[in-house]
Order: C-alpha cells, then sequence, then structure tokens
C-alpha cells in the first residue's frame, strides 16, 4: 500500500529525491515519513510528516540537508541534498495513525530504494 521510489547511486554532493505513492486516501489521516537502513545497522528514522504540513520532524543528522513534504494528492517526498557517503542505506517509506512515526510501531511499509552514495 505504500511503494517507494528514487534511490540511485551518486557522488557525494548531489541530490536525490525519494517519493513515496500511498494507494488509499485513507493515508491522509496518517503520519508519513522516512526511515533508512545501512549494512549492519539498525532502522533509523530519518523524517516525518503529517499531511498538512502541521508536524515536521527530521533526525539530527539530516537537518538542513533533507526534506520531507506531501502533494495534494497521495504522494509524498524526501528531498536529499548534500548527500554524504554515510547517507547510503535503503530508505524506506511508512505510515502510522498517530504521531511520533517510530519504526517499531509504523503499520505500514514500502518496500525500501536504496540509495548509495559514493566519494
Amino acid at each position: 500500500q505504500l511503494e517507494d521510489s528514487g534511490g540511485g547511486l551518486v557522488q557525494a554532493g548531489a541530490s536525490l529525491r525519494l517519493s513515496c505513492a500511498a494507494s488509499e486516501r485513507t493515508f491522509r489521516r496518517y503520519v508519513m515519513g522516512w526511515f533508512r537502513q545501512a549494512p549492519g545497522k539498525e532502522r533509523e528514522f530519518v523524517a516525518a510528516i503529517t499531511w498538512t504540513g502541521a508536524a515536521v520532524d527530521s533526525a539530527d543528522s539530516v537537518k538542513g540537508r533533507f526534506t520531507i513534504s506531501t502533494d495534494s494528492a497521495q504522494n509524498f517526498y524526501l528531498q536529499m541534498t548534500s548527500l554524504k557517503p554515510e547517507d547510503t542505506a535503503v530508505y524506506y517509506c511508512a505510515g502510522n495513525p498517530t504521531w511520533p512515526l517510530r519504526a517499531s510501531s509504523a503499520e505500514y511499509w514500502g518496500q525500501g530504494t536504496p540509495v548509495t552514495v559514493s566519494s
């Protein structure tokens, strides 16, 4: 019910935009966001947003570089700029009925889209 896309291989300093398409308008009542998981590491929170944009949160490691947003349909995005090799991970979109969005309680997940940043 969530389909993420947009990952790829880029050089350090480049930008990428990840997209997540929600299958139903029901998700417009949800908190939506992004997590990432690097090889050998636990899944970590990246950013979250309510559909109205009234609440937005992001991890300290991406503040000022990554921006989460929604559109008027059922899609949300993660604009990533100034990418670093340490941003390399599989990125997952996720959704939950309530704030905050946590990996342990998110109800819906995308299949993951890999991002590789070379130095």
